[in-house]
Protein backbone atom coordinates (compact mmCIF):
# COMPACT_ATOMS: atom_id res chain seq x y z
CA UNK A 1 0.00 0.00 0.00
CA UNK A 2 1.18 3.33 -1.18
CA UNK A 3 1.58 5.89 1.55
CA UNK A 4 -0.57 9.55 1.78
CA UNK A 5 0.65 11.92 -0.11
CA UNK A 6 3.00 14.29 1.99
CA UNK A 7 1.07 17.98 0.58
CA UNK A 8 -2.14 18.82 0.24
CA UNK A 9 -4.66 17.55 -3.19
CA UNK A 10 -4.97 21.04 -5.44
CA UNK A 11 -7.93 21.35 -6.71
CA UNK A 12 -8.85 23.31 -9.70
CA UNK A 13 -10.64 26.85 -8.92
CA UNK A 14 -14.26 26.56 -9.72
CA UNK A 15 -15.29 29.71 -11.89
CA UNK A 16 -18.20 30.98 -11.67
CA UNK A 17 -19.88 34.18 -14.17
CA UNK A 18 -23.18 36.22 -14.01
CA UNK A 19 -24.14 39.00 -16.73
CA UNK A 20 -26.69 41.46 -15.52
CA UNK A 21 -28.37 44.71 -16.86
CA UNK A 22 -26.85 47.30 -15.64
CA UNK A 23 -29.44 48.35 -13.37
CA UNK A 24 -30.47 49.61 -10.16
CA UNK A 25 -31.36 46.36 -8.81
CA UNK A 26 -27.78 44.98 -9.92
CA UNK A 27 -25.50 45.69 -7.26
CA UNK A 28 -28.38 43.12 -4.45
CA UNK A 29 -28.24 40.62 -7.54
CA UNK A 30 -24.75 40.54 -7.93
CA UNK A 31 -24.17 40.78 -4.06
CA UNK A 32 -26.57 37.90 -3.37
CA UNK A 33 -25.05 35.84 -5.62
CA UNK A 34 -21.62 36.28 -4.39
CA UNK A 35 -22.82 35.82 -0.86
CA UNK A 36 -24.61 32.20 -1.61
CA UNK A 37 -21.50 31.16 -3.32
CA UNK A 38 -19.36 31.70 -0.79
CA UNK A 39 -21.24 30.36 1.76
CA UNK A 40 -22.35 27.56 -0.54
CA UNK A 41 -18.50 26.99 -0.90
CA UNK A 42 -17.27 26.99 2.58
CA UNK A 43 -15.52 30.66 2.21
CA UNK A 44 -18.90 31.92 4.93
CA UNK A 45 -16.00 34.06 6.92
CA UNK A 46 -15.83 36.49 3.80
CA UNK A 47 -19.57 37.04 2.85
CA UNK A 48 -19.65 40.31 4.89
CA UNK A 49 -16.83 41.93 2.74
CA UNK A 50 -17.17 40.34 -0.16
CA UNK A 51 -21.10 42.02 -0.40
CA UNK A 52 -19.92 45.08 0.53
CA UNK A 53 -17.36 45.11 -2.02
CA UNK A 54 -19.20 43.37 -4.78
CA UNK A 55 -22.30 46.36 -4.11
CA UNK A 56 -19.43 49.53 -4.06
CA UNK A 57 -17.68 47.91 -7.82
CA UNK A 58 -21.14 47.01 -9.25
CA UNK A 59 -22.60 50.27 -8.14
CA UNK A 60 -19.33 52.57 -9.51
CA UNK A 61 -20.63 50.41 -13.15
CA UNK A 62 -24.10 52.10 -12.65
CA UNK A 63 -23.42 55.18 -11.93
CA UNK A 64 -19.81 55.70 -13.95
CA UNK A 65 -20.38 54.33 -16.98
CA UNK A 66 -22.56 53.91 -20.22
CA UNK A 67 -22.40 50.18 -20.16
CA UNK A 68 -25.56 47.97 -21.09
CA UNK A 69 -24.09 44.80 -18.67
CA UNK A 70 -22.21 43.95 -15.55
CA UNK A 71 -20.57 40.96 -15.83
CA UNK A 72 -19.24 39.79 -12.47
CA UNK A 73 -16.75 36.79 -12.54
CA UNK A 74 -16.01 34.96 -9.30
CA UNK A 75 -12.49 32.16 -9.13
CA UNK A 76 -13.18 30.43 -6.08
CA UNK A 77 -10.14 28.02 -4.69
CA UNK A 78 -9.98 26.46 -1.57
CA UNK A 79 -7.69 29.13 0.08
CA UNK A 80 -9.30 32.29 -1.43
CA UNK A 81 -11.88 33.72 -3.90
CA UNK A 82 -10.98 36.73 -6.68
CA UNK A 83 -14.27 38.62 -7.65
CA UNK A 84 -14.17 40.27 -10.73
CA UNK A 85 -17.18 43.14 -12.32
CA UNK A 86 -16.60 43.96 -15.96
CA UNK A 87 -18.22 47.00 -18.00
CA UNK A 88 -17.85 47.51 -21.22
CA UNK A 89 -17.36 51.51 -20.68
CA UNK A 90 -14.55 52.77 -23.37
CA UNK A 91 -13.03 55.11 -21.03
CA UNK A 92 -9.75 54.80 -18.63
CA UNK A 93 -10.21 52.50 -15.56
CA UNK A 94 -9.80 54.09 -12.19
CA UNK A 95 -6.35 55.15 -10.82
CA UNK A 96 -4.84 52.33 -9.19
CA UNK A 97 -4.36 54.26 -6.06
CA UNK A 98 -7.27 56.06 -4.43
CA UNK A 99 -6.62 59.51 -3.10
CA UNK A 100 -7.59 60.17 0.66
CA UNK A 101 -11.34 61.53 1.06
CA UNK A 102 -13.09 63.90 2.61
CA UNK A 103 -14.87 62.23 5.84
CA UNK A 104 -18.44 63.99 4.83
CA UNK A 105 -18.04 63.08 0.57
CA UNK A 106 -20.91 60.86 0.29
CA UNK A 107 -19.57 59.61 -2.81
CA UNK A 108 -15.82 57.76 -3.75
CA UNK A 109 -15.10 55.20 -1.18
CA UNK A 110 -15.19 52.19 -3.18
CA UNK A 111 -11.99 52.31 -4.16
CA UNK A 112 -10.41 53.42 -0.37
CA UNK A 113 -12.69 50.27 0.87
CA UNK A 114 -11.01 48.15 -1.78
CA UNK A 115 -7.32 49.05 -0.83
CA UNK A 116 -8.44 48.58 2.89
CA UNK A 117 -10.31 44.96 3.31
CA UNK A 118 -8.99 43.28 -0.10
CA UNK A 119 -5.98 41.72 0.53
CA UNK A 120 -5.39 42.55 -3.27
CA UNK A 121 -7.00 44.35 -5.75
CA UNK A 122 -6.37 45.91 -9.22
CA UNK A 123 -7.76 47.46 -12.42
CA UNK A 124 -7.39 46.29 -16.29
CA UNK A 125 -9.28 45.79 -19.48
CA UNK A 126 -11.69 43.28 -20.01
CA UNK A 127 -10.63 39.95 -20.10
CA UNK A 128 -12.45 38.65 -23.44
CA UNK A 129 -10.57 38.96 -26.73
CA UNK A 130 -12.72 41.74 -28.19
CA UNK A 131 -13.88 43.37 -25.29
CA UNK A 132 -13.58 46.85 -24.86
CA UNK A 133 -14.29 47.27 -21.41
CA UNK A 134 -12.30 47.08 -18.19
CA UNK A 135 -12.35 44.88 -15.07
CA UNK A 136 -12.05 46.11 -11.61
CA UNK A 137 -11.27 42.82 -9.04
CA UNK A 138 -10.14 42.16 -5.74
CA UNK A 139 -8.86 39.09 -3.80
CA UNK A 140 -10.30 37.87 -0.36
CA UNK A 141 -8.48 35.52 1.62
Amino acid sequence: MDPAPTHPVKHPPQIYRLRTPNSPTSPKICRDVVALLLQTTGHGELVDTARLLVSELVTNVGLHTTSLDVRLEAVVRHDRVRVSVYDDELRAAPAARPSPLDAEAEHGRGLLLLSELAQEWGVGRGNEPLALGKQVWFELR
